[in-house]
C-alpha cells in the first residue's frame, strides 16, 4: 500500500504535490540563473534536470507512483516518456562526460519540449 496514493490523505497529497512542484520550479529557475556564472553550465544542467524530475515526481503524490508509471508507459505515451528520460540522461552526459555546453543547453530545451509533449 506504500506505493498507492490512497494511503495518504487528500490534503497530504496536495501539500506534497505543491512542495515538489515548487521545488522543481525553483531548481529550474536557479539552474537558469547559474548558467551565467563561469563554468555554470554543469550546475545549470544538474539543477534544470533535477527541477524537471521534481516537477514530474510531484504528480506521483496526486495519482500515486504506480498509476503514474502505468500512465507514462501506456503505449500512446511510451515514446514521449522514453524521449523525456533519454534527454534527462543526455543532458547530464553532455556536461559531465562530453564537455559540450551547446549540447547540454539543447538537451535542456528538448527536456522541456518532451515534458510538454
Amino acid at each position: 500500500k506504500v506505493l498507492d496514493a490512497s494511503t495518504l490523505s487528500f490534503g497530504t497529497r496536495v501539500r506534497w504535490f505543491v512542495i515538489c512542484f515548487v521545488a522543481g520550479v525553483v531548481c529550474s529557475i536557479l539552474g537558469t540563473a547559474l548558467l551565467w556564472l563561469p563554468k555554470g553550465i554543469k550546475l545549470f544542467a544538474v539543477f534544470y534536470t533535477l527541477g524537471n524530475i521534481a516537477a514530474l515526481a510531484s504528480t506521483c503524490f496526486l495519482m500515486g507512483p504506480l498509476k503514474q508509471l502505468k500512465a507514462m508507459f501506456d503505449p500512446k505515451r511510451l515514446i514521449a516518456t522514453v524521449v523525456m528520460l533519454l534527454f534527462f540522461i543526455l543532458t547530464l552526459c553532455a556536461v559531465f562526460w562530453w564537455n559540450k555546453k551547446g549540447l547540454a543547453v539543447l538537451f535542456c530545451i528538448l527536456q522541456f519540449l518532451s515534458m510538454t509533449w
